[in-house]
């Protein structure tokens, strides 16, 4: 069981023109110990690297629902993108610990 604090850049307010750095925000928050639920099919994962993608300055600016064929980032709310993560426990027999997998990142659910 690994015991880890979580990083998350914050989107403090929606950007007009150029991101700057006032208008994220780095938070860390306090160490856990990670550890999948008794019987879930659930897969944990390290986040080793995140992208900083073009099209995140578009969901950095605040549009109306449909107007774009992504969504905003919703203001006070972490930002996600692509990453790259290490399986660190696993309850779905597709996926093992120590495996690579990549997708969106900055989710939190259940399978």
């Amino acid at each position: 069981m690994e015991v880890t604090s979580n990083k998350h850049v914050i989107l403090r307010d929606y950007v007009t023109g150029f991101p700057k750095e006032s208008d994220m925000q780095l938070v860390t928050a306090a160490a856990s110990k990670l550890k999948l639920p008794e019987g879930s099919t659930g897969v944990l994962v390290k986040n080793l690297y995140v992208s900083c993608d073009p099209y995140m300055r578009g969901r950095m600016t605040k549009r109306e629902p449909g107007g774009s064929y992504v969504p905003s980032f919703v203001r006070g709310s972490p930002i996600t993108g692509y990453g790259v993560a290490k399986v660190l426990e696993s309850g779905d027999p597709m996926f093992k610990e120590g495996d690579f997998v990549w997708g969106m990142t900055g989710r939190v659910g259940r399978i």
